[in-house]
């Protein structure tokens, strides 16, 4: 049975309670042999494997700030993730990217960023609009974009 099967199945479960009304987080996981996604609009779940394809809709889905880390630090308070890609390619390689957007502007989410990831003993540095660092283990970068007087962001990782 391929790795990736299980997973995606005990994902999709606990989705079945989480549907909030407005457009939820899209999520694609792509791997050697098989693939999954969850649609934000619809809440359709796909997943293509070598033992199973098909898809079926759950109650769409909503993931914040709490939901998500690096090393320990989470997005900014009351960040919304729209969009999550996760692509699998072996052993310990592959690359997670995150599409959120913030209540606050891109200089005080870098700002809260920057103290974060200090407290937390991770070393990061500016780079262009964003950051960049390392995880235990992989590189990462956070780009941040003015959306009017809210931020914009995608951080990724590997």
């Amino acid at each position: 049975m391929n790795r990736l099967f299980l997973p995606v199945v005990l994902f999709a479960l606990p989705l079945a309670a989480c549907d909030r009304g407005d457009n939820g987080t899209s999520i694609s996981i792509n791997g050697n042999s098989a693939g999954a996604s969850v649609d934000g609009k619809s809440g359709e779940v796909k997943i293509d494997t070598p033992v199973f394809k098909g898809s079926f809709n759950l109650p769409k889905m909503n993931l914040t700030a709490d939901n998500f880390d690096i090393n320990g630090v989470h997005l900014y308070p009351g960040s919304r993730i729209a969009d999550m890609n996760i692509n699998a390619q072996g052993e310990g390689d592959g690359t997670v990217s995150v599409k959120f957007d913030s209540p606050a502007t891109p200089a005080k989410v870098h700002d809260w960023f920057v103290k974060e990831f200090e407290k937390a003993g991770v070393k990061v540095s500016a780079d262009g609009n964003g950051l960049k660092g390392t995880t235990e283990d992989k590189p990462f970068r956070i780009d941040l974009t003015p959306q009017g007087e809210r931020a914009s962001g995608t951080v990724t990782i590997g």
